[in-house]
């Protein structure tokens, strides 16, 4: 769950970087459209040499010491994170909004230009970021969950996720793990945040059978054989806003920190009559999502 204070109107920034007008330096090969197209993500990429990602990773941290103070001028900042810190992951939303370097990210060619050739788009738009943050022997997980299961106020579906590591990812400190294939599935409930690892399979379980247990749902995930991406600090993973994703507690005496940005393609409109974030403008049913608030990032037309 989030916080649920409205804050005062949010302030976009100004002046916005230029969208990338090129970026051919930065194309995947042809294969990689192909594995994300049949997987639902795709990775390691590189994105950060280690001194880049050293300084976003203390971007994040400074985020999550500040979140209190900060709070007000961001999008979301996951409440259980702020009442139970030892026990929940830390999440935000909004971080662009707040440091110069996040923003830069959002329009970084590295990043935009392989997910625009995953999502199949020559023209793209910021949709928002988060941070997650997992201190050394953390117990705090993300649960199992499809990303657009929370994204559906936008339509049509057409989003993309990029996932850089801050630190080297393993199992070992609560990488992500992937379902191979899943983005195929229908879409399933939402789950919070700061719920069991497996909820999503426990609700997928109960339409199948008035006897679903946790247990149930442990093999229910097992069958379907999760995949880690392992990555090191600075490398990326960009997956389907359907694919069911998760990720462990951290058993490690090392942090796991990242940025994860999220992008759709350029046409994508309001589903809601509403504002699409906390703090912004409300839109109407139809409304284009654009600037300030939704930058064009990437324009290869």
């Amino acid at each position: 769950m989030t916080t649920g204070a409205e804050p005062a109107s949010l302030t976009a920034p100004d002046p916005l970087p230029a969208p990338i007008l090129g970026g051919s330096a930065y194309e995947l090969d042809p294969e990689s459209p192909r594995s994300f197209a049949r997987d639902g993500f795709f990775g390691p990429i590189e994105v950060y040499q280690p001194a880049e990602a050293a300084d976003i990773a203390a971007r994040v941290d400074r985020l999550r010491a500040q979140a209190r103070e900060l709070e007000p001028k961001l999008y979301e900042v996951e409440a259980a994170s702020l009442a139970d810190p030892e026990r929940f992951v830390f999440h935000c939303l909004g971080g662009w909004l707040v440091d110069d370097g996040l923003r830069a990210a959002v329009f970084d060619a590295r990043i935009t230009v392989p997910a625009a050739q995953c999502l199949g788009v020559r023209r793209l738009r910021f949709w928002h970021d988060q941070v997650f943050t997992k201190p050394p022997h953390h117990p705090g997980v993300v649960p199992w969950h499809q990303d657009y299961a929370y994204w559906q106020r936008t339509a049509p579906e057409c989003h993309v996720t990029v996932h850089i590591a801050l630190d080297d990812a393993d199992t070992d400190n609560g990488c992500l793990h992937y379902i191979a294939g899943s983005h195929r599935w229908p879409l399933l409930e939402r789950v919070d945040f700061d719920g069991p690892m497996e909820a999503l399979f426990e609700a997928r379980s109960a339409t199948k059978r008035s006897d679903a247990t946790t247990s149930g749902a442990r093999e229910d995930v097992a069958l379907h054989d999760p995949q880690p991406m392992r990555l090191r600090a600075g490398q990326a993973v960009i997956h389907h806003s359907r694919v069911a994703h998760g990720s462990f507690e951290n058993l490690s005496p090392r942090p796991r920190r990242a940025l994860v940005l999220n992008y759709f393609a350029d046409g994508v409109r309001s589903a809601i009559d509403g504002p699409m974030l906390r703090g912004l403008p409300a839109s109407r049913v139809g409304d284009l999502l654009v600037e300030p608030w939704f930058p064009l990032v990437l324009d290869r037309l």
